[in-house]
């Protein structure tokens, strides 16, 4: 069950540092290329890569500004689709909230107006390019599942377990965390085998929860439970490893940016029938412990399908779910 007592930050609240709202512009040429413009000598972040866009005017929609800022920056004119993420992000002099869309078409020749160098990259390249951390997200959502399927203990006979799980991967879900914490140790290695040869088939990846030792043997990343995150350091974790962490709080998510997590989950949103009592920390709450790290997170806690564009508007990753992603039959 969560700590509650470490939900809230007074830090993540303050409201004494400056708000910057900005809107940045996902643009792919015809190969699926995607545009990243470099910030200038004299900038905050000077010489990291971005996506195009700028701050909003005041009066202005996120939609007017985009369209301005990319012809005033780049000489092109598009046309603005559908929202990708919105991330805040918390600096030392400022709070951001950049909100990145798709750019469905745009017309012209792009070029650095204002001195800004402009490169053209392939979207699983896009990793390797220093960014501000809220362009990190951004990268995320661009290239890593908005589904997280938590697997439930198995309940019966382990081929029905097996079943849903090829069932879930067949109706796409692409990352799987294998968790099953009261089971016997032998039967949920021969699980763990079978569960990874079928993710592996789908093209999904695998974690497993709390156990380096299975997640070396069968190839998989490791899950970790956030009370194995505070006092673990980068060394004791293999090289190579995937990497993710359960948080509750900003200490939590801290200390797995810290370890260097690939992504964490962080909750519980919603009240659950897995944790009774536990109100849930909100969207807002989510959103105010979100801009303090860089990580893609996934939203946990009574959670489906459906809110993955709530979650993404407020700068998760996605879903993290059990119930919500593993089917009932």
């Amino acid at each position: 069950m969560p700590d509650v007592s470490r939900t809230v930050d007074p830090g993540a609240v303050d409201g004494a540092l400056r708000r910057v709202e900005v809107v940045a512009g996902v643009i792919r040429d015809a190969r699926g290329r995607v545009l990243l413009a470099r910030r200038t000598e004299g900038r905050d972040l000077a010489g990291l890569w971005e996506f195009p866009g700028g701050k909003h005017e005041p009066g202005e929609s996120a939609e007017a500004a985009l369209a301005r800022e990319l012809h005033e920056e780049l000489g092109i004119e598009v046309d603005i689709g559908a929202p990708l993420i919105n991330v805040p992000q918390r600096y030392p002099d400022k709070r951001l909230r950049l909100d990145v869309r798709s750019i469905a078409a745009w017309r012209g020749h792009a070029r650095g107006l204002e001195g800004q160098a402009l490169v053209w990259v392939p979207p699983q390249k896009l990793p390797s390019y220093a960014m501000p951390p809220a362009d990190r997200p951004v990268v995320a959502a661009l290239l890593q599942p908005a589904h997280y399927l938590v697997t439930p203990p198995p309940a019966g006979e382990d081929a029905v377990w097996l079943g849903r799980l090829e069932h879930a991967l067949a109706n796409g879900v692409r990352r799987v965390q294998l968790r099953a914490p009261e089971l016997d140790a032998g039967r949920w290695r021969a699980l763990v085998a079978q569960a990874a040869r079928l993710c592996r088939q789908a093209g999904a990846e695998a974690l497993v929860n709390g156990n380096v030792a299975l997640a070396i043997e069968f190839g998989l990343g490791l899950h970790l439970p956030s009370r194995l995150l505070h006092g673990l350091s980068e060394r004791q974790i293999p090289p190579g490893l995937p990497l993710a962490a359960s948080c509750h709080g900003v200490d939590d998510l801290l200390a797995a940016e810290s370890l260097g997590c690939d992504f964490a989950v962080l909750g519980t949103l919603k009240p659950t029938p897995s944790h009774p009592g536990v109100e849930g920390i909100g969207w807002d709450g989510f959103a105010a412990m979100r801009e303090r790290v860089s990580l893609p997170i996934y939203a946990i806690g009574g959670l489906t399908t459906a809110d993955v564009d709530e979650a993404r508007s407020h700068g998760a990753q996605g879903i993290a779910a059990i119930r919500g992603l593993w089917p009932s039959a």
